[in-house]
């Protein structure tokens, strides 16, 4: 007697998969937008004084020069909460470009030395220019920004070994600590100017009024647009520099565009907020585990997530202590952890 037929399931076809993985990644987009919104809420109520949601609504909508409660939430929290959102948004994507144009998931500006540049700049600026104000050093947060850029490029790109993104990352890595070596000089040998960025230099996003983050939206919205068009092309470049320019793409000039919208997004970001790390090495890194390797749903998730991150780390930071611990200082002990996890996970040649 002959065994009953065994009923297969037929395998879902090509298109039904990539429209459930669409359908993932959309919700996911959703979940991580509602944490993006609990995030910058937060921000919102949460701080040394007690002003109830009720509160915050009200003067959100009716302002009132005249009243304490009013100016604390139009100097204070809504500034504070804008600059989370946009100065996280260009760490993530910038964090996210750099580990796409490395081939690294263990990079980001803070890494590859774009933020020591800037803030390299902002020092120097403040030292010997008489700088005093973000309309000023932000111009020279983002000439370091752009030079670093286009010496670590350089650096990555001549020899032998050009476009070896090991060796991109190590020269970001070399020139970061010089950079950062000449930043600790000029602090030192400059009491006054250590006084002034003492705060600045550990990353916050407290004492910013709403005019400074207004000033640098506009460059942070170009590098996010640069970003996003440039997302095909780094998709492409994954695939490696010989199979990129067989397939008719030119590697270099994807580097370079990827480069300048880095510029513009963490230099701005820096200029504003001091040079905040290990956000564009968490949320890039979280959106791959979601979305995978495609670079525009990473950027996106990016946009969303590295807010959400840097909204949580600074509610963190002003409920740990009496006084009120910078959003560097807390995103550091939350990401360097994170750093060691992903060092013990990716194997030597996946580095």
């Amino acid at each position: 007697m002959s065994a009953p037929p065994i009923s297969r399931t037929p395998p879902a076809s090509e298109p039904t998969r990539l429209r459930d993985h669409r359908s993932a990644r959309f919700w996911g987009a959703l979940i991580i937008g509602a944490l993006c919104l609990i995030a910058l809420t937060l921000s919102m109520l949460v701080g040394s004084r007690a002003i109830s949601p009720a509160e915050v609504w009200h003067f959100l909508i009716n302002p009132d020069a005249g009243d304490p409660v009013s100016q604390v939430v139009w100097q204070s929290r809504v500034p504070r909460t804008a600059l989370v959102l946009v100065a996280g948004a260009a760490l993530g994507v910038a964090g996210g470009l750099m580990q796409a144009v490395t081939r690294n998931p263990m990079t980001d500006p803070g890494i590859l030395g774009v933020n020591s540049g800037a803030s390299l700049f902002v020092v120097v600026g403040i030292a010997f220019f008489d700088v005093t104000v973000i309309a000023q050093y932000m111009w020279w947060s983002f000439a370091g920004a752009v030079i670093t850029s286009f010496a670590v490029f350089i650096i990555g790109n001549t020899g032998p070994l050009r476009g070896n993104p090991i060796r991109m990352t190590l020269s970001g890595v070399a020139l970061g600590a010089v950079l950062s070596g000449f930043t600790s000089a000029v602090l030192l040998t400059n009491p006054a100017t250590y006084e002034r960025m003492r705060g600045w230099s550990a990353g916050t996003t407290a004492s910013q009024p709403l005019d400074s983050v207004l000033a640098i939206a506009p460059f942070v919205v170009i590098g996010l647009v640069i970003a996003l068009t440039s997302t095909r092309a780094l998709d492409v470049l994954a695939l490696g520099e010989a199979n990129a320019v067989a397939m008719g793409a030119n590697p270099n000039r994807t580097r370079l565009v990827a480069l300048i919208a880095i510029a513009l997004l963490a230099g701005g970001a820096t200029a504003a907020a001091g040079p905040i790390g290990f956000i564009g090495l968490m949320a890039p890194h979280v959106s791959r585990m979601f979305v995978g390797p495609h670079q525009g749903w990473i950027m996106c998730y990016s946009i969303l997530l590295a807010p959400a991150i840097l909204g949580f780390s600074d509610v963190l930071g002003r409920v740990m202590t009496e006084g009120e611990v910078p959003v560097g200082v807390v995103t550091a002990f939350i990401g360097a952890p994170l750093l060691i996890y992903m060092v013990r996970r990716f194997r030597v040649p996946e580095v």
